[in-house]
């Protein structure tokens, strides 16, 4: 019954010019999603006629509902039976009913991909792509233009930390012309998009399961930098990101605008303007973090200048997120002075480097990294901010594809850690089946030398925490780290470290 049916996120539903209107009627399949329930918002926003499914209540279906959205519970046959466009996401398979209805019927189906891009079309976008960054620096970019009074839409993979512990929503809808979004790499639908500006903040390989090997997990990003209409501001830092500059045509190169921390002379930059982050330091024990950005002629008038900025977030790849968010606000009219004023006072995304709670002087921090290149940036920021007492990582490896491509960088990166548990991985997508052998032991047995000491595998992820709760000491931090339901562990660690406080002695 479902042979037939090929599901395809890389196939544009729409042409480049088109707008919203040729949608009709859209129904959302797994509209309380994150991603899915801004959309259709925003799709609501502009007069579509939007509705939606979903498993179950949640707090993003009574929002829509209160919006007016239909949204039913229950995926059959009859919820797209009105629909002009039924729209799905990586998460749905071929063989759901309402994909089953709607290809019987010869409805229009379209990727969550094809929605955005469709927003795009119609907006001043700015996307942000790379392996790790993404959501920190669509935050902290989304957060800039808020404070500076562009009032953007955005649609970022994470919710964003507000003040006084309050946690802001992932999804925004403005009424400025201005779209922020992330563009997610992991299924190629990223090539749909045609924003104004679009930010690369590396090119590190990651999910080969579905590109196969590094070249063409690449060239997925040169396809993607192209597409920009206006700028394309990149990381040169990153080697892989520096060789997407340099694969970009002669035209599309001279439109680029790179960042990073060495030295221009040195950098093959193939007529790019470049963003130079200079005397970076961070405030031992504070975590704040100070820097010196040296803007070229034309990115905010025309003669170069320096902008100072300081920043409540920590660490050398907050200050490139910085300077990849403060570039694209400007190039979109933010006065510097007011952009470097609204980037100081953003504290984060949510799920980065956000401390949980501090037990008999132990602190308890969570955090997304997924990737080594993450880790390792978290771990030496940590080393910064955290100047006394012994650094302990919960690890939840995300994906078993990704711990098997990455085990030993994984096992290089948490090394920087006084103390390693790596725990169950989270599947997410995937099949153990499918990956027979691999678990935590993968990255434990790939630890070196003296670092295989600090390494253990424990496969039950509340043993595992309530394990380091017990050898945590006054001074110590515990970060609980991954992008699956490692972060259910905060509070699980906090509830042993206070009913075992003698253990902190």
């Amino acid at each position: 019954m479902t042979a037939g049916i090929k599901l395809d996120p890389t196939h544009a539903a729409f042409g480049v010019d088109e707008r919203c209107d040729v949608l009709g009627r859209t129904h959302f399949i797994g509209i309380g999603g994150a991603g899915m329930s801004v959309l259709a918002e925003m799709l609501a926003e502009r007069g579509i006629t939007v509705d939606g499914s979903d498993r179950e209540r949640s707090a993003k279906t009574e929002r829509l509902a209160a919006l007016g959205i239909d949204v039913r519970f229950g995926q059959c046959a009859e919820n797209v039976s009105d629909a002009d466009t039924v729209v799905y996401s990586s998460a749905i398979k071929s063989s759901n009913p309402e994909i089953v209805a709607a290809a019987s019927q010869g409805k229009r189906i379209a990727h969550r991909s094809d929605i955005l891009a469709l927003l795009m079309n119609g907006s001043r976008a700015v996307t942000v792509a790379g392996a790790h960054g993404k959501t920190t620096t669509s935050s902290m970019l989304a957060h800039i233009l808020e404070h500076c009074g562009a009032n953007p839409s955005y649609a970022i993979g994470g919710s964003i930390q507000g003040a006084n512990g309050a946690v802001l929503d992932g999804g925004h809808i403005g009424n400025g012309d201005m779209l922020v979004a992330e563009a997610d790499e992991s299924d190629g639908s990223f090539g749909k998009y045609h924003p104004y500006i679009a930010i690369i903040t590396n090119c590190e390989a990651d999910h080969l399961d579905h590109y196969g090997d590094e070249e063409h997990y690449r060239a997925a990003f040169v396809n993607h930098a192209g597409h920009a209409k206006g700028h394309v501001v990149i990381c040169a830092d990153d080697p892989d990101a520096l060789a997407v500059l340099q694969a970009l045509d002669g035209e599309a190169a001279s439109r680029a605008i790179a960042y990073g921390t060495g030295d221009p002379a040195s950098i093959a930059l193939k007529g790019a303007s470049y963003v130079h982050i200079a005397s970076e330091r961070e405030s031992e024990g504070s975590g704040s973090e100070r820097f010196t950005l040296d803007m070229p002629a034309g990115i905010a008038g025309e003669s170069a200048f320096e902008l100072p900025v300081e920043l409540a977030v920590p660490g050398l790849h907050n200050a490139r997120n910085a300077a990849a968010a403060l570039t694209a606000a400007m190039l979109l009219g933010v006065e510097p002075g007011k952009a470097a004023k609204a980037a100081s006072t953003f504290i984060g995304a949510a799920r980065r480097f956000q401390v949980r709670g501090v037990v008999k002087q132990v602190t308890v921090v969570d955090d997304y990294a997924h990737h080594p290149t993450e880790i390792a940036a978290l771990l030496d920021a940590a080393r910064r901010r955290y100047t006394h007492g012994a650094i302990r990582v919960l690890f939840q490896p995300h994906l078993f594809s990704r711990t098997k491509f990455f085990a030993r960088q994984f096992a290089e990166a948490l090394a920087k850690a006084d103390d390693v548990i790596v725990t169950g991985v989270f599947p997410a997508r995937e099949r153990q089946e499918d990956f027979p052998g691999v678990g935590p032991l993968s990255i434990v047995h790939e630890a070196q030398g003296t670092d295989s000491a600090k390494f253990q595998a424990v496969g039950d992820m509340r043993l595992a925490a309530q394990m380091m709760a017990m050898r945590a000491h006054h001074g110590d931090v515990i970060f609980t780290v991954g992008a699956g339901d490692i972060t259910d562990m905060g509070p699980v660690i906090l509830h042993a470290l206070e009913a075992h406080r003698e253990g902190c002695e």
